[in-house]
């Protein structure tokens, strides 16, 4: 999955096309713990990189997750409302949470790639 890019705050990008796919990465998840709740942005509505776009909730916290490049949502994950325990599941494949559309392809040139991401988190234990 070397197509992937990652933030600071651990949401990941998948590029298809015009469209980036968003979710958080499995060491977000590991970190929640068991998510029972999702709350996800509406279609249609713009972001600015880094705005706060949905929230996640686990049996230990509740956390932002953050636009990782501006745009505009185009779909949502409406089976993450019945079924949040996906993110634990499938953080990078089914519990994908919005696509959004790239306005700034170089915001996502500035994430790390799959490697970077994974020194960064090997410096966060």
């Amino acid at each position: 999955m070397s197509s992937m890019r990652y933030t600071n705050d651990h949401e990941w990008v998948r590029v298809e096309g015009d469209t980036a796919i968003v979710g958080i990465s499995d060491y977000a998840q590991e970190q929640l713990g068991d998510v029972v709740f999702v709350e996800l942005p509406d279609v249609g509505k713009s972001f600015a990189q880094n705005d706060d776009a949905a929230v996640v909730e686990s049996v230990k916290a509740a956390s932002e997750i953050y636009a990782p490049i501006s745009g505009e949502i185009l779909a949502v994950n409406d089976s993450l409302e019945d079924a949040p325990e996906t993110l634990n599941s499938d953080p990078t494949g089914d519990g994908w949470m919005f696509k959004i559309s790239i306005a700034d392809a170089g915001e996502i040139d500035a994430l790390m790639d799959e490697a970077a991401y994974k020194k960064f988190v090997e410096g966060l234990e």
